[in-house]
């Protein structure tokens, strides 16, 4: 089989060549969250305050998509590892049919879900307004955004990197230069003003699953989806969903610790939400480059795991955490040094870019610590262990990280917030580094 060289190539190229292009990835995905903002705060600031509280169900849906992908990811890297090709494509299948019913019950959910959800966290009637003219066009895409994540997770499983790299940025270049266009009305198109970013965001993700499609129809994919002739549904299901369960728990919970903070934070001043939504366009641009690492791991330790070669599966692990510290800590001295810069890509209020710059501050931090927590949960997710996984995320989103923000904004105020998030990071960490220890005993 063609991915025999997940177990023959040295371990650090090995590494590389499938991290980089999904770091690349990665590192377009969160330009474009990144310009995505800029240009929805150019519309006001209202809008970006609108953008910041949608936010976390937008997390939601790619937590589910995603989460339950991984699971599939998982599975088929394990098959393909034990020398199980027909098992890996019933998978394949599987997982592809049961992440688009994913994305038809998302697209109800969110809709209904929207208005009662956006008057939990405003009064104000604009940012009401702003937030449901957004969320009621960009929920209509969950299906397509089921599809393509179903495919790069099964494309990613058999060593596929390039291809999921060249559809994300297909997607995403399409969605930078959609967003001007259909926001302000450039040339011949329309000035939407937050429906067009909403339009734009949903058209790249359409085009990245169209070039998923092209690439399958042309043969790129060693697996065949197929609806019928499935054998062992059952089994393949359950151990699908005993990964992407706590997989899709551990993103979600982003979307609680936004969704909670948002709350603590609203209590002080709207500016601080905004600060906060900001701060996770921001941050994407290193948790979503760190994630490209773990990405181009998950296939590498599943595989490795399942054909038993347990010493490249800790040397896998070594490499990729030194890469993801070397990616925190370039982000930590970005925002050390030109904090006031970063924020101001979102607002020109000058309040607004004082305090989110020492926001920022506080919170980087916490940055190269997390590399352990973030590579852990990667590579436990990747042997199939996520119930494990979902405790270290249990630790940095809510168990940890709430009632820290809490205590300390009674403290210090929002301020209190923000060194919630390192605090949050060192004691996660060490825990970590236990969990992956004791859970990969097989491998000593």
């Amino acid at each position: 089989m063609d991915q025999v060289f997940m177990k023959q190539r040295p371990v650090l190229p090995l590494v590389i060549s499938m991290a980089l292009p999904m770091t690349l990835s990665m590192l377009v995905s969160s330009l474009y969250n990144i310009v995505d903002s800029y240009f929805v705060a150019r519309i006001s600031e209202d809008a970006m305050t609108a953008l910041s509280l949608v936010y976390p169900v937008q997390n939601l849906v790619t937590a589910i998509t995603v989460g339950f992908a991984i699971g599939v990811n998982a599975v088929i890297a394990f098959l393909t590892g034990a020398g199980k090709q027909d098992q890996a494509s019933c998978a394949a299948s599987l997982g592809m049919w049961l992440n688009i019913l994913h994305g038809v019950l998302l697209t109800a959910g969110c809709l209904l879900a929207m208005p009662g959800f956006l008057s939990l966290f405003t009064d104000s009637h604009t940012v009401l307004s702003l937030g449901l003219r957004y969320s009621n066009i960009v929920f209509w895409f969950c299906v397509p955004i089921a599809a393509g994540m179903a495919f790069e997770k099964i494309f990613q499983a058999v060593g596929k990197m390039t291809v999921s790299m060249i559809c994300m940025l297909i997607g995403c270049a399409a969605n930078i230069i959609l967003d001007p266009l259909l926001i302000f009305g450039i040339g011949p198109f329309p000035a939407l003003g937050i429906e067009g970013a909403a339009i734009a965001t949903g058209l790249g993700q359409c085009l990245t699953l169209a070039a998923y499609l092209v690439f399958y129809a042309a043969g790129s994919l060693p697996l065949r989806i197929r609806l019928r002739g499935l054998t062992s549904v059952g089994f393949l299901a359950r151990r699908m969903y005993l990964v992407g369960v706590p997989a899709t728990l551990s993103l979600a919970l982003a979307s609680l610790l936004i969704t909670a903070l948002n709350g603590i934070l609203s209590a002080f001043s709207q500016t601080y939400v905004l600060i906060l939504g900001a701060y996770y366009k921001l941050q994407s641009f290193l948790y979503l480059t760190a994630n490209g690492v773990v990405q181009g791991i998950r296939p590498l330790m599943g595989y490795n795991y399942g054909a038993g070669e347990y010493a490249r599966v800790r040397r896998i692990f070594r490499t990729s955490l030194l890469l993801i510290a070397a990616v925190m800590l370039l982000g930590t001295l970005l925002c050390l040094v030109a904090p006031g810069a970063l924020i101001s890509l979102f607002t020109d209020n000058a309040e607004t870019i004082r305090l989110g710059a020492g926001a920022l501050r506080i919170i980087s931090l916490g940055f190269v610590v997390s590399s352990l927590s973030v590579t852990a949960s990667g590579a436990l997710e990747g042997l199939g262990k996520g119930m494990e996984s979902l405790v270290i995320s249990l630790c940095r989103y809510t168990v940890l990280i709430l009632p820290l923000a809490w205590v300390f904004s009674r403290f210090w105020g929002a301020d209190g917030v923000w060194h919630a998030f390192w605090v949050t990071e060192v004691l996660t960490a060490a825990l970590s580094w236990f969990i992956y220890r004791r859970a990969t005993a097989f491998a000593r």
